[in-house]
């Protein structure tokens, strides 16, 4: 698959969840979905606003996360969340599914939520994507949860919140993309930390990845005089950011 470097950008959700992200590190990576034509920049709902200000009138879109990183809250506090993030200027919402009850093999209580939720995302005009924690999940609830996703409407599922034992795998989107049924796209997310695990990836199906290191995985990409201190940059990151199975978000 040949892409150029707009179309590399703009599968990359730039993504900021760390445990001790400041307000400068929120300005700073709105700065770089502007500069290289991200997706979207990727944050808490609590620096929503403060991204909104920064990107107030240059098209760069804002996603944020939901239920986050459990799944294990109510449905009305994820909606309440959904709404509240929509108001704010939250164009994409990630939400992740109460796995914990698809392990348990209440596949109907689940289907219900993510319905719902995605009927309100929709409403709000915001794209849903539904987290499902791979990591937790055998083969047959992978493609059980994908289901429950296709069938809801969703526009993405997503591989992982990067706070479990393991983030996104080559052979996941892989399986999602030989069983989607329609249009669902495919997110993979947490501990892509190369151009060449990014651009496997997708070529496998992955329609979006969420990386900390966006900035410096596009500009390896490029091959700019920059490469080499991105690449540096992104190994620092990664270290202090992800650590063990991904935890610190991506």
């Amino acid at each position: 698959m040949k892409l150029t470097p707009a179309q590399f950008a703009s599968t990359l959700d730039a993504t900021n969840l760390r445990l001790d992200a400041t307000d400068a590190d929120i300005e700073r990576i709105c700065r770089e979905v502007v500069d290289n034509g991200c997706a979207c920049v990727m944050i808490y709902p609590a620096s929503v606003p403060l991204a909104a200000r920064v990107l107030k009138g240059t098209g760069a879109r804002i996603g944020t996360v939901i239920g986050f990183p459990s799944g294990r809250f109510t449905t009305r506090a994820k909606a309440a969340e959904i709404s509240a993030m929509a108001d704010a200027g939250a164009h994409e919402v990630d939400v992740v599914m109460h796995y914990a009850a698809l392990r348990e093999g209440r596949a109907a209580e689940v289907a219900s939520e993510v319905t719902e939720l995605t009927k309100l995302a929709h409403a709000n005009g915001q794209i849903i994507k539904v987290i499902t924690e791979n990591c937790f999940l055998s083969e047959a609830q992978m493609l059980q949860a994908l289901a429950i996703c296709e069938d809801a409407g969703a526009d993405f599922i997503k591989t992982s919140t990067g706070f479990g034992t393991h983030g996104a795998k080559l052979e996941h989107i892989r399986l999602w993309a030989q069983h989607r049924r329609g249009p669902i796209k495919l997110k993979a997310a947490g501990g892509i930390k190369t151009l060449a695990e990014a651009l496997a990836l997708i070529e496998a199906g992955a329609a979006r990845l969420g990386a900390s290191s966006a900035g410096a995985l596009l500009a390896e990409f490029t091959g700019g005089a920059g490469a080499g201190a991105a690449r540096a940059a992104r190994t620092g990151e990664a270290e202090g950011a992800e650590g063990a199975g991904g935890a610190g978000g991506y």
